[in-house]
């Protein structure tokens, strides 16, 4: 039976701190600080029986992201460790792709996707958010209540990925699906892998053999010539990224304005910009909360603790942000202050400004069209999804004054 500790002392001195425990999703906080009193680096299990490393500590985090001598991001070392059927593969299992690839090939990979996604431009891809927001408040609008995670926050990036990638809007619940599996790290798990990857095989053939105006059809195209195969993986990557963490990004967005009703209505007049909601979440409470998978090259000691090659080294982003929000209550942050979330170093998100704009774009669609959203549940009753590297609502109750987008004098 899983624990929910409420405090740091309820873990054993010595212990890995279990991040698979239901416990963690109900309060990650106790382990992290459980995990902080190791010192900057913690020992913990990601599934049962499988440890890793967590980096807690924003130095610490650094220096590893910028080491590319002393580690590595290949785990093909690791997976010749752990049982094919680990719950841990789905997430952390080499494939050729610019996340698992080092030096030449990172860069060769990374730069096809630094291309494809240049040529979107941001008003195309703002009209692409504000067609998909309408679409979806067209569905509940008229009910007057809705969860904004089930019936917007992860739908909606289903359709504006798929539009990005060239599929119709009815093949966006199967994408949703297989993702929502593969990230919370359980049983189902590898059931979620493979129906994510037969998706994105399908989609790679369709544009091989006719290519469109989407980002699939301008990595087969790029002059680095990529192999399907490769594009096939690049393209696993960049869905995956793009949808899980960017869904919760927009829902944990909304959880936090809405639980604070003066926050909201600076919002809604246009006083404060949702862009610093967006990054209050980033700082605080990241959707990707313990990522960033590397691998000591060899056994060394490191900020204290010693480090055995080819065992896994988790950067956990959502403790630097809950102790930063706890040390720095009150502080105003500029819109570029400083924080992890979309990584550090060679490995850092290559796309991380369209993925910011897609969350504000749709915070603020959302709020334009429905600018008396009121939660039903309080933010400290809300449930979180387990696994242990996102922080992901499973549900965001909110009721408001029913209405159509259609009706007269809607927003153009």
């Amino acid at each position: 039976m899983t624990t929910h500790p409420a405090r740091s002392d309820a873990f054993a001195q010595g212990t890995p701190v279990r991040l698979w425990e239901d416990g963690f999703a109900l309060d990650p906080y106790a382990y992290y600080a459980a995990l902080r009193a190791q010192g900057p680096i913690g020992w913990a299990e990601l599934a049962p029986g499988q440890s890793a490393y967590v980096v807690t500590d924003r130095r610490a985090a650094l220096d590893l992201l910028h080491d590319t001598g002393s580690f590595s991001v290949d785990p093909r070392p690791w997976e010749r460790t752990v049982p094919e059927d680990s719950q841990l593969l789905s997430m952390m299992r080499w494939r050729p792709n610019c996340l698992f690839a080092d030096g030449g090939e990172h860069i060769r990979y990374r730069q096809t996707l630094l291309d494809a996604f240049d040529l979107v431009e941001p008003h195309d891809l703002r009209e692409r958010v504000h067609r998909s927001v309408d679409i979806l408040v067209s569905r509940f609008g008229p009910d007057g209540e809705a969860d904004l995670v089930r019936q917007f926050a992860r739908p909606l990036m289903t359709l504006v990925l798929n539009n990005l990638f060239g599929l119709p809007d009815s093949e966006s619940g199967r994408l949703e699906a297989a993702l929502g599996l593969m990230m919370e790290g359980g049983e189902e798990s590898a059931a979620g892998e493979a129906e994510y990857g037969k998706y994105v095989m399908e989609l790679i053939a369709v544009k091989s053999a006719r290519r469109g105006d989407d980002l699939p059809s301008r990595l087969l195209d790029h002059p680095l010539r990529l192999t399907p195969e490769e594009v096939t993986w690049q393209v696993f990557l960049t869905l995956g990224a793009g949808h899980e963490p960017t869904a919760n990004l927009i829902s944990n967005a909304l959880s936090r304005i809405l639980g604070n009703p003066a926050y909201y209505s600076t919002l809604t007049s246009g006083a404060r910009p949702v862009m610093d909601a967006v990054m209050e979440v980033l700082r605080y409470e990241t959707p990707l909360s313990n990522y960033g998978v590397h691998f000591a090259r060899r056994s060394m000691s490191f900020h204290g603790m010693w480090l055995q090659a080819a065992v896994p080294i988790i950067i956990s982003f959502g403790a630097m942000g809950h102790f930063s929000e706890r040390d720095h209550a009150g502080t105003h942050h500029p819109h570029d202050a400083s924080h992890l979330s979309w990584g550090a170093g060679p490995h850092s998100c290559p796309v991380k400004q369209p993925a910011l704009l897609i969350a504000t774009e749709a915070v603020e669609r959302l709020t334009q069209w429905l600018p008396d959203l009121r939660p039903t549940v309080a933010r400290e009753r809300l449930q979180w999804r387990p696994g242990p590297f996102h922080r992901s609502l499973t549900a965001l109750p909110v009721r408001f004054t029913a209405r159509v987008p259609d009706q007269a004098g809607d927003r153009a």
